[in-house]
């Protein structure tokens, strides 16, 4: 049986209806998956394929999905279904048409995204590990954000960065900012907000109707200027965006500094993926927090 026949057998499993794909159209899918949009003339599916060997992947994906949506407040492609074949895994998705978001979708987001962020745990965490991007992102619950962003995060990236050839400089001072990392909480402390994890701008976009989509989330819960942080590295957010989140939840006075303090996980996690100028520039953010919890 051909993999496209058996990703069609689990959609049927998962919906209770036949489905017998006429069309396969390859969609653009990051750099990590295949991604392709299957028709049988009535519905349509956007299917996510990898090794077989990333089947929990695509799991951690389906439930992440999940608990963004459980709120109601910002609409996700829902999961139709998981599975593998041979030497593939793929997730399977509800097709949402999308256009790139503008200002009233932005500003709607921005409003949504407060009020997801108001979504809260006791500690900070998730009930399962994850990816950001194709690196394994650890969720172990903690009570305290400064041991989690330590030990989950920032510690986490650091120590595959050492794997992956960063300089010896860069490691030192990336572990004495470990070290630093409560001086940036003296007055300040988060609450475990539910997080999309990976809001960049090619994780959100506008539907037919003008409302924001979410999506590719990589969910934890933990501080949710980190969300808002990893909105401004890449951009793709209109300014509307921002007014409306602080219009809704003013954002703290420590965010401008926090806020390099979270890209810098990202950034060091493309140097682990990507290599390239993203070491260099984990280096400068690394010196940047550091004068600034010196004073």
């Amino acid at each position: 049986m051909a993999l496209l026949d058996h990703i069609a057998e689990s959609i049927e499993q998962a919906t209770g209806l036949p489905f017998s794909p006429r069309r396969s159209e390859a969609r653009l899918g990051g750099s990590i998956n295949e991604a392709r949009v299957l028709e049988d003339g009535r519905r349509r599916f956007f299917v996510k394929i990898h090794e077989a060997t990333r089947l929990a992947m695509f799991e951690a994906e389906a439930a992440g999905l999940a608990e963004l949506a459980r709120p109601g407040i910002l609409r996700v492609p829902k999961a139709v279904a998981t599975g593998t074949a041979g030497e593939h895994a793929w997730l399977v998705l509800e097709y949402v048409p999308l256009s790139g978001g503008g200002s009233r979708s932005g500003r709607r987001l921005g409003e949504r995204l407060a009020i997801l962020h108001q979504e809260t745990r006791p500690a900070f965490g998730w009930d399962r590990d994850n990816t950001i991007g194709a690196t394994p992102q650890p969720n172990g619950w903690l009570e305290d954000w400064v041991s989690f962003y330590r030990e989950r995060r920032l510690g986490h990236q650091l120590a595959l960065a050492a794997q992956s050839g960063l300089p010896a400089r860069a490691l030192d001072k990336g572990r004495q900012l470990l070290e630093w990392l409560p001086a940036f909480f003296a007055d300040y402390q988060p609450k475990p907000s539910l997080l999309h994890g990976d809001l960049w701008g090619g994780n959100w976009g506008e539907d037919e109707a003008g409302e924001p989509v979410i999506f590719d989330p990589a969910v934890y819960y933990g501080d949710r200027e980190a969300d808002l942080a990893m909105t401004e590295l890449f951009g793709g957010f209109p300014q509307d965006f921002y007014a409306a989140y602080r219009g809704t939840w003013p954002l703290d006075a420590g965010y401008g500094v926090r806020k390099v303090l979270y890209n810098l996980y990202h950034v060091l996690n493309h140097f682990n993926l990507f290599g390239g100028g993203y070491g260099s520039q984990a280096e400068r953010m690394m010196e940047r927090l550091l004068a600034e919890c010196r004073g």
